[in-house]
């Protein structure tokens, strides 16, 4: 069976939440990354990398206990492209990964078993891109090979600019679930998440 880890993104500098870090928010009495990241933990068999940047200490304590690597980007006022060029250098070898981010906490454990299904039925060479209408979403699915095309760009690192310029190296794979396709970046999103969603019933 092919094995399949995941990198998710956990290094930004919550610009947009004002005063707050974003990825501590508590969804159902748990911080956002820890809920995020026993989603994947729940979903693959293979390593959980998270990558740091901005208020690392933080993000560790609130992932204190859980069976994961830490992956700290020093570049992390860069950017993402650059979190994940940091997570792809030190991730362990496995045939697929996912990249995630660590703000989607709609997501589930079953949304990221599908995905996984749809991309490996799909054609697992090509990196696997959710897509709603014409809506791009979050994790994405890289096949192992395409590790270092993704860091051979010093400047644009990562998936971002690759798969908008190798679109025959991307496939583009309709998810129904809403999860894929949500992030929380503003205080506003929170709260339409905690009217959306009852405190306790996130799983």
């Amino acid at each position: 069976m092919d094995s399949v880890g995941a990198i998710i993104l956990a290094a930004g500098l919550s610009r947009r939440m004002r005063d707050r870090n974003k990825l501590l928010l508590p969804i159902a009495g748990t911080p956002m990354i820890r809920h995020v990241v026993q989603t994947y933990l729940a979903a693959i068999s293979g390593e959980v990398c998270v990558v740091t940047g901005f208020e690392p200490a933080r993000i560790k304590a609130a992932l204190a206990g859980l069976p994961i690597r830490l992956i700290h980007n020093p570049e992390f006022e860069k950017g993402q492209a650059f979190s994940v060029k940091a997570g792809l250098l030190e991730a362990p070898l496995t045939d697929h990964l996912l990249i995630g981010l660590g703000d989607q906490p709609e997501l589930t454990a079953d949304d990221l078993r599908a995905f996984i299904r749809a991309h490996l039925e799909a054609n697992p060479a090509k990196i696997s891109i959710p897509l709603r209408d014409a809506t791009r979403g979050n994790p994405i699915v890289v096949p192992a090979h395409m590790r270092a095309r993704l860091l051979a760009d010093d400047v644009n690192p990562g998936c971002g600019k690759f798969t908008r310029t190798n679109p025959d190296l991307s496939a583009y794979i309709p998810m129904p679930t809403p999860g894929f396709f949500s992030d929380i970046d503003t205080p506003d999103a929170f709260a339409a998440f905690e009217r959306m969603t009852p405190q306790g019933a996130t799983t």
